[in-house]
């Protein structure tokens, strides 16, 4: 029974203390409301700042101008919806010297140049063996179900530094899962670094393929996948024009000089089928050049998300799928990014990223997605299509280059072959038979960078001895050959060209590889609703930006020997605490 209060002069200090008591309780339990709900709010502000899905695309072989040349044909919901919803930068670059598809892809996740990534090229030769070395190349390791030669690339072992994904798996101990998918094995396992999981189109059997690197068995949704044949769909198809005959008027006519062949046929519809009359290796292989390869690696990504279910991990912890789309390199190798069939594949690649994105928004949601677009590097055009454009351009045999670099030696120095290997783009001496002679190397350097400074079509040359003591002109293009150039892989006289020129042999087609702008300048967009401040931004960007940025956002440290900058004026002030 409860006592009755009895208001007594001699209660009053009780009274003070029990209301005292009273009160600190009330605030004590205030504050713990306070920061109960504090917390929440923090937690679930952090939640919401997180991205579920990581979405990395890589389009092989786009220059920057083909993005702005051919903007207002795209539909809304692809490249455009990148360029409006996104931040778009229109002077970014792979800012290495040699620009091509290994080595562009190796940079955008891990932030770093060639002189510490060590993918110096697609292959290069070995200085212990003088013997050829693609880049993802490991004989300790086989595709699974898939037959595999020496040189086969399977695994990341050249790869001498982390990505964004190893980053973020180290950061939640291997909760986030990192898919890449792509056309060549080079832009799938270069994605996905030492600890994703990297799938490569099988040109024989038509079918994505990983590696024992990666797994010993494939997951149920990859047999599920596979079951269904969806290589063989496009069997018989025809690529035709998607867009009115008037609007390629600008592109250079099919069958123009120095542009190739698809199986003969120089325009105009192409067809996909095989001799057999069923889909075989002819066919799997034809595939690459055109839109259907990469609407393929797209229905394998789609597949991917769903069977590991990427962006449905616990909140706070993003998963990645990284999409590599491997035919526009194909197609302006052949054509020429001036052609109508590079034209109206990048229209046709514009309406199936549209769709692709549609399905993200059904499958995770884009507000919960980061996107990210570049190239691995750009195009110039075909070498006849610049004659007519009265610039001087030519393909240069490297042939040719090492027999008359060879005669010139023999007649100053005595000895024959002093330059043993093209390894592109340099020249590659013999050591032991400079030593032998009692010959300086760095003569032997000298003398072939001045033999070759007067060649037809070389621009520039740069000596190992320039390179390993940092002694390069102070221009860009010295930059940029001084990142490309690594001091236990690379050769001992890198070669530029000049402009409009490039290294190969034949009579059509083109390719890439120089430092210059129609090589360097790509599309680097980032798009995620949380995240990025739309807009087309002008500063200069380089794609190593890409992994220290994505970094910042994700709360994880940078890869281990990323040199790119934050892109601070990409970033929403409220998206990352």
């Amino acid at each position: 029974m409860m006592t009755p209060f009895n208001p007594k002069k001699s209660d009053f200090a009780a009274r003070r203390r029990l209301l005292s008591g009273l009160i600190t309780t009330c605030i004590a339990a205030s504050t713990a409301l306070s920061l109960s709900a504090g917390a929440a709010s923090l937690s679930a502000n952090t939640v919401a700042t997180t991205p579920k899905l990581l979405v990395v695309l890589v389009v092989d072989g786009l220059p920057q101008e083909q993005v702005q040349r051919y903007r207002d044909q795209f539909g809304q919901g692809g490249f455009r919806r990148l360029l409006d919803q996104g931040a778009w930068f229109s002077d970014s670059h792979q800012a290495h010297g040699v620009t091509v598809t290994a080595v562009g892809h190796a940079a955008v996740l891990t932030g770093a140049y060639p002189y510490q990534h060590g993918i110096i090229g697609n292959d290069w030769v070995d200085r212990n063996t003088m013997t050829s070395t693609y880049c993802t190349e490991d004989t300790a390791h086989t595709y699974l179900n898939e037959s595999t030669k020496s040189s086969d690339g399977t695994s990341p072992a050249n790869l001498r530094v982390s990505t964004v994904g190893d980053e973020l798996r180290y950061s939640n101990g291997g909760q986030s899962k990192v898919v890449t998918v792509s056309g060549k094995d080079r832009g799938a396992i270069l994605l996905a670094g030492k600890s994703g999981t990297a799938y490569m189109y099988m040109s024989k059997s038509g079918h994505f393929a990983s590696s024992t690197y990666y797994m010993q068995d494939y997951p149920g949704w990859y047999n599920s996948f596979n079951a269904a044949k969806p290589e063989d769909k496009f069997y018989g198809k025809k690529w035709e024009l998607l867009l009115p005959e008037k609007a390629y008027q600008s592109d250079a006519p099919d069958g123009s000089p120095g542009m190739g062949k698809l199986d003969n046929q120089a325009g105009f519809p192409f067809v996909y089928d095989s001799k057999s009359g069923k889909p075989d290796a002819e066919y799997y292989g034809r595939i690459f050049t055109g839109p259907y390869l990469d609407e393929l690696t797209l229905d394998f990504a789609r597949a991917a998300i769903d069977g590991e279910q990427l962006g449905h991990n616990p909140a706070g912890v993003t998963d990645v799928i990284g999409i590599s789309l491997s035919s526009h390199d194909y197609i302006n190798h052949s054509f020429g990014p001036e052609s109508r069939m590079s034209h109206d594949h990048l229209q046709r690649l514009d309406r199936l990223l549209a769709k692709f994105f549609d399905d993200l928004e059904k499958r995770v949601g884009l507000d919960k997605t980061l996107v990210v677009l570049t190239a691995d590097h750009g195009f110039p055009n075909v070498p006849e299509f610049s004659q007519r454009r009265k610039i001087d351009a030519q393909r240069l045999n490297t042939k040719k280059l090492m027999d008359d670099v060879n005669t010139h030696l023999a007649q100053k120095f005595g000895i024959a072959n002093l330059a043993a290997k093209w390894s592109s783009p340099a020249v590659m001496l013999d050591y032991p038979a400079i030593d032998q002679k009692g010959l300086k190397r760095d003569d032997v350097e000298n003398a072939v960078a001045r033999f070759l400074s007067a060649y037809p079509g070389v621009a520039r040359t740069y000596t190992r001895t320039q390179l390993e003591s940092g002694t390069l002109p102070d221009t860009r293009q010295g930059k940029l050959m001084q990142r490309g150039w690594n001091q236990q892989l690379s050769g001992d006289v890198m070669v530029v060209t000049k402009p409009f020129w490039y290294f190969g042999s034949g009579t059509t087609g083109t390719s890439h590889g120089s430092p210059y702008a129609y090589d360097t300048n790509v599309p680097l967009i980032m798009m995620g609703k949380n995240w990025i401040k739309p807009g087309a931004y002008g500063q200069y960007a380089e794609v190593v930006d890409i992994a220290p940025t994505l970094a910042h956002l994700l709360h994880v440290r940078p890869p281990s020997a990323s040199e790119g900058r934050v892109l601070t004026e990409i970033i929403k002030a409220d998206s990352v605490r």
